[in-house]
Order: structure tokens, then sequence, then C-alpha cells
């Protein structure tokens, strides 16, 4: 059935059976019966057959690859079904368990991301997905290189171009000096804002926070992933692989909406997430979504002061 179809009859049904549903968001819901039709075509080799021919492409942006993408191949693999994946340039390594990974893209695309031939794309209104299976990150990239006396803590920072507009969901240096003040005594400080060199670039640009210099004056004791990947002890093959390699030594996370919190969301332990507006709030992504790509308990801040709070209740150590 042609696509242009498809989509005015399930606009109509999401019109009479979501009436409540603001006008921006109702494609969101159409489009995931629109996965959901596109994977009846699949149900004898998947099923039945379950011999590998599946080849998995997608060109879009890095949190709908890591929240739908990835897991949907890793389903494929577990399942005997898949043959090939094809993704944006420093992925292999997310990919470690693919047959066959090709690194085709060299740019991420907005266009990208309506690859219907997953089981869900972007965000949905029900995240009940069949073939979709978490990937073990953390037990595939735990190290010994990457210990220190006192438990990792990870700020994952991010100051993109947000919605054609100036960054809104962000940590500014206020907020972190009152995260580093704070935690410094008891924990190990990663910190990590990539730069555009280390990733593929998606349709958003990357500002200057001007947090680097300030970091190395104001709190030396930080550790930067930049200067990580400079050292590369570990000898990773890209930023992306290294960052698979210190984030599976950490349990607690302090990370940014989008891609940055989906990846801190892969190795367990907790993670504050700041998202200050998104249609990530309607869709309940970081509740019910996020804790389902490794147990993690997620805890998504809508403003500074929560925050704060959510360190203050998970992160600053007691006296005994």
């Amino acid at each position: 059935m042609p696509l242009t179809l498809t989509n005015k009859l399930f606009s109509l049904y999401v019109r009479l059976r979501y009436p409540s549903v603001p006008p921006e968001l109702r494609y969101f819901y159409r489009d995931t019966y629109n996965c959901e039709m596109a994977q009846l075509k699949y149900v004898s080799k998947d099923y039945i057959f379950k011999q590998p021919y599946k080849d998995i492409t997608f060109s879009g942006e890095f949190a709908p690859e890591l929240e739908f993408v990835l897991p949907f191949a890793y389903w494929h693999y577990k399942n005997g079904t898949l043959r090939s994946t094809h993704s944006a340039k420093y992925t292999k390594e997310i990919y470690f368990f693919s047959p066959e990974h090709h690194e085709d893209f060299d740019v991420r695309s907005n266009e990208g991301n309506y690859n219907f031939e997953t089981p869900r794309i972007l965000y949905s209104h029900d995240y009940d997905i069949k073939k979709w299976l978490p990937v073990p990150m953390k037990a595939q990239y735990q190290n010994d290189i990457y210990v220190y006396d006192k438990p990792i803590l990870v700020i994952a920072n991010r100051y993109n171009m947000e919605w054609d507009g100036p960054p809104i969901s962000y940590y500014s240096i206020e907020a972190l000096d009152y995260m580093i003040s704070n935690l410094k005594n008891d924990y190990t400080i990663i910190y990590n804002r990539p730069r555009p060199e280390n990733i593929t670039m998606d349709n958003s640009d990357i500002y200057d926070l001007n947090e680097f210099d300030w970091l190395a004056e104001t709190h030396p004791e930080v550790i930067l992933m930049k200067d990580l990947w400079k050292e590369n002890r570990a000898k990773a093959n890209n930023f992306n692989h290294l960052q698979l390699m210190v984030y599976a030594n950490a349990s607690h996370f302090i990370s940014v909406h989008g891609g940055t919190a989906a990846l801190a969301s892969y190795f367990g332990g907790v993670n504050i997430v700041i998202s200050k507006k998104g249609p990530e709030h309607h869709f309940k992504c970081f509740d019910i979504l996020y804790p389902k790509l490794s147990g993690a308990k997620v805890l998504h801040a809508k403003t500074d002061d929560e925050v704060k709070q959510y360190i203050q209740q998970h992160y600053i150590v007691k006296p005994r």
C-alpha cells in the first residue's frame, strides 16, 4: 500500500482515537502504525525460516539510532536473521555484534530519521516493541584501563542548536560549578562534550560554551574526555569507541536529552537527564523508553533546580 495512502488512513484513525493529542504530535502516532505495518511483510522470514537476510540501513540522527535501530539490529542478530548493518562514520563499535557493518554516511540527516523499516522511529505512544532487545554495551566494553580510586561520574553535556534556534537544554558553567563542587570529593568526574571533529555531524550546529579553560582553571581535578582521547591509552579506534570504554566503567551519569542521554542510558546505574522541552515529554521517553536500554534508573529533570534536587537525593554521599 503506498505510503501516501497509509498516511491518510492512519492520520484519520489517530484523529478519531486520540482527539486530545496536539496536532503537531499526531504524525508520531501515525508513524508508529506505519512502522508496525511494514513489519508484517517479514513475518515468515523472521519467525519461520529464520535465515540471515536482514540488511539494516540508517542515516538519521544518533538518538533514534540508539533508541530504535541498534536494538532492532541486535534482535535480528540474536534471532539469527541479521546479515549486515549500514550506518554513519564511527559506528562500527556500537554495532560490534553485526556480521558485516558498513560506515556509509559522512553526515546524519533529519530525512534519514523517517525509516519505517524499523519497528519504531522517533517518538511513539507505544513502546511495547516486539523486535527490540537491549544491547549489552557495558558487558562488551568494560575494561581495566579507565579505573580510578573513586567511582566515575560522567557529566555528558552538549551546547547545540535546537529546533533551528539557540541551545535550550544544556549545563551552563554555573550548573557545572554546582555539580563539580558538590561531587568531586566522592567521584572521579569525567566531563564530556564532543567537538565536531569527534563525531558524525547532523543538522545541529555546535556552539562554544567556553567551559574547557574555565574547568582547567577552576576544577583542574576534572578529567576531560578530550584529553583521554588525546592520550588514547586504550588505543580506541575513534572517539565513539573511547566513550563506550569510559562509560562502561561508570554507573553515574548526568546528561542532556537526545543522543547524549540515550548513550548514557546504555550502561545501567543512574542517569540524570536535563530536558526542558521536546516531544520526549509528551511521549514519556525518559520514563518508559530510556530505562529499557539497560535497566538504568533515568531521572528526568525539566529545570536546573530539579537537577540539583536529583543530585542531592541520588549522588551526594551522606555521612554515616
